[in-house]
């Protein structure tokens, strides 16, 4: 899209060194400096921890600087302002557009009543490896719903238009593979094919430009050997040029620097003149203003390269309504949560929590004498990663049990802490359990462990936590397992013998209130997993999409829909001993990906299709085919049913995944009542981005296609479908 008049006159109104200002955004100094760098000419700056602090800068922007310009103010609005709502892996678990969209409506609307512009938000790497720590501030393994959750962020945070006074500016994140780095560390290498890129890590970044995004963030990896900072292909031919995104390119933090130690670059002024030329439009870190003016010059930079990333930058600010008002009105500013907003947030809690396994101990039936144990039982550590500081805090789950359940005799001893090798408190804890009626282990890793910087080689519980469960299995007291966790965990060594065990994640300002709704039975416990939860920290990558192979492990030497490796096997599985699997390991995770039930009950009916032929030509002309299945409640209270629907391609010309996602639907469904849930299904689900000659083109081959539609993948029927 062209600019608009008012960007082209200030486009051919600002010099050079004013140029190179607007396409920069520094970290938080002091007002005092942060007001130096806007009389400077600086284009954006990361918030000021108040709305009189961001009006402060825009007075500056607008009356102290020769064109006025007023400045974008930035900040990392993950999961939440004021009020946190479950880490982006744990909406992912609700399965739930809606709610995710409506938790960045509320993220958006106190973030601006602050000052805050712009977020770098959504998080959508396709992520499958959990050693990597930033799983947490992602949607986990899958594409379909990864570009389901990221669409929906992005909509909650933009509203109806910029300019309004509860939006924001969304920044896609990180492009591109950044969720693939070898060993799980972060900031590691991504080798990934043309094949791989186009149908897993592109998908979601296409679904967000398609939405309206108005940002993307270059990750810090390279991609087939080039620093994505300086990946022009990437950057400027798919994302610019193919896709025909119009917003701006923005670095990650020194992004643009480490160009140097990536050994692409000689020096910063190198790595400058690399990333603008490549496609970047802003630098995060200030690199260009340390940089002698002569080595940004016109005869080292394109200057039409130049003009392109200004427009950019102003036609966001145009966008925002900020030339019309920078201002913000002081008095409206969110410094508390409201109680609309603690009552999203504690749905949200309670929906994305997984219940993994469930003998019947819940919901709790009123027990006379609880026991509260496990590292979390007195602790407020709920908010999760990329929580900031000025954050509402959250109360502790001791504490609210106490409130809830007046009648019971509550005692409380955590045992272990998180980190620490003392296992002295154990038998205590044995002790006490022993004379209890329930124990309720609050198990889990703190948020410190999780987000940016904090990939894990060992993804078992820390601490003394697996020592803790497995004593008090040992008492023969029944007991649930509650983790609190911003990532897939290792749990084989004590699940079989824990009677019940729930994922809560890391679940925000109200995860202490959501998850005793939870164990009383006042909410369900209807999440699904996002990612697989691997039987094995060696086992990872682990994922259900996976290729085939030439030689797959099978149940009983047989390959048919029920026995391929998508994890749903048990121990029977080594029966061909030249066949891809682990020799001292059952195939699949310890749970897969969709895994998950709540304490209603639901029963299927066989799946129908609206036609079992249809022709390659018709879907290509916009024809859908409907799938729908008919569901019952047959439980005697009212539940939420996850119904999925997985795609399998008997043959095609490239190896497919085994399933892949390409629906789901979550429903409220009555005791007894019957509810017909249906999907359309057509060439964007049928069809895959074919890499055999450039450009890529996404195209539907003709050929058997079974859909499996059903609560999760050990439990679903098909229909098949055959495209002539």
């Amino acid at each position: 899209m062209p600019p608009s008049r008012r960007v082209r006159a200030l486009i051919d109104g600002l010099s050079w060194a004013e140029k190179l200002g607007q396409l920069q955004i520094v970290f938080r100094p002091s007002l005092h400096e942060a007001k130096q760098l806007v009389r400077g000419g600086i284009g954006s700056v990361f918030w000021p921890r108040s709305s009189a602090a961001v009006n402060a800068l825009q007075r500056v922007a607008v009356e102290e600087t020769r064109l006025g310009i007023p400045v974008l103010v930035g900040l990392d609005v993950v999961h939440g302002h004021r009020t946190t709502a479950p880490i982006p892996l744990a909406q992912a678990a609700t399965f739930d557009r809606d709610l995710v969209r409506e938790l960045a409506r509320l993220a958006a609307a106190e973030a601006r009543s602050a000052g805050v512009t712009w977020t770098f938000s959504p998080m959508i790497d396709v992520s499958r490896d959990p050693r990597w720590g930033r799983v947490a501030e992602g949607f986990g393994e899958d594409v379909y719903i990864t570009a389901e959750m990221g669409r929906a962020m992005v909509r909650g945070y933009h509203g109806e238009e910029l300019a309004a006074s509860d939006a924001i500016a969304a920044t896609a994140k990180h492009f591109v593979a950044y969720g693939q780095p070898e060993g799980g560390r972060d900031y590691n290498t991504a080798d990934a094919s043309e094949h791989r890129l186009r149908n897993v890590h592109l998908e979601p970044f296409r679904a967000a430009v398609e939405t309206g995004a108005a940002a993307v963030m270059a990750s810090f990896n390279t991609v087939d050997g080039r620093p994505m900072h300086a990946n022009r292909r990437l950057l400027t031919d798919v994302l610019k040029s193919e896709w025909g995104f119009d917003g701006i390119v923005v670095g990650d933090a020194d992004g643009v620097r480490n160009l140097i130690p990536h050994r692409v670059a000689a020096d910063l002024a190198d790595a400058v003149r690399l990333a603008y030329g490549a496609g970047l439009d802003v630098e995060m870190g200030g690199a260009p203003s340390d940089l002698n003016p002569s080595e940004l010059a016109p005869d080292r930079l394109d200057p039409a390269r130049l003009d392109d990333a200004v427009g950019r930058v102003l036609a966001l600010k145009e966008a925002l309504g900020l030339f019309d008002d920078p201002y913000v009105p002081e008095a409206d500013e969110r410094t508390e949560p409201t109680h609309e907003a603690r009552r999203l947030v504690r749905t949200a809690a309670a929906r994305s929590a997984v219940l993994l396994k469930n003998d019947g101990t819940l919901p709790l039936r009123r027990p006379r004498r609880v026991l509260v144990t496990g590292p979390y039982a007195e602790s407020a550590d709920h908010l999760g990663a990329w929580t900031q500081s000025f954050a509402a805090p959250a109360g502790s789950i001791a504490d609210e049990l106490g409130e809830r359940m007046p009648q019971a005799e509550l005692r409380v001893a955590p045992g272990v802490r998180f980190l620490d090798d003392d296992a002295s408190g154990i038998p205590l804890v044995v002790a006490a359990a022993r004379e209890a009626d329930i124990v309720l282990v609050f198990a889990g890793e703190p948020s410190s462990l999780t987000g940016e910087a904090a990939s894990r080689s060992d993804l078992r519980l820390p601490g003394r936590q697996e020592e803790l469960i497995r004593a008090i299995a040992g008492t023969g007291t029944p007991f649930v397992v509650v983790l609190e966790t911003g990532r897939p965990l290792v749990v084989a060594d004590w699940i079989d013998r824990a009677p019940a065990v729930i994922v809560a994640w890391h679940g925000g300002t109200e995860a202490a209130a959501a998850i005793v709704d939870i164990l009383l039975g006042d909410a369900e416990p209807s999440g699904r997993l996002p990612m697989s939860f691997p039987r094995s920290s060696a086992q990872v990558p682990i994922h259900y999409a996976h290729e085939l192979t030439g030689r797959p492990a099978t149940v009983g030497g047989t390959l048919d829909e029920t026995s391929v490796d998508i994890g749903l096997h048990g121990p029977d599985n080594v029966h061909e001993k030249y066949t891809s699997k682990y020799l001292d390991l059952e195939l699949g995770p310890q749970f897969a990906f969709g895994h998950g039930s709540g304490y209603a009950t639901f029963v299927h009916g066989a799946p129908r299709i609206s036609a079992d032929t249809v022709r390659l030509e018709t879907l290509e002309a916009g024809a859908h085919v409907v799938v729908e299945v008919e569901v019952t409640n047959t439980s005697s209270r009212p539940g939420d049913e996850v119904v999925q629907a997985y795609l399998e391609d008997v043959v095609a010309s490239v190896a497919p995944p085994v399933r892949r996602l390409v629906a789901f639907e979550r429903r409220t469904v009555e005791p007894g009542a019957t509810v017909t849930v249906s999907f359309e299904l057509g060439t964007a689900e049928l069809g895959f981005w074919s890499t055999d000659s450039a450009p890529a083109r996404f195209v539907v081959e003709p050929g058997l296609f079974r859909i499996h539609i059903g609560s999760r993948l050990e439990r679903t029927q098909a229909v098949e479908l055959v495209v002539r």
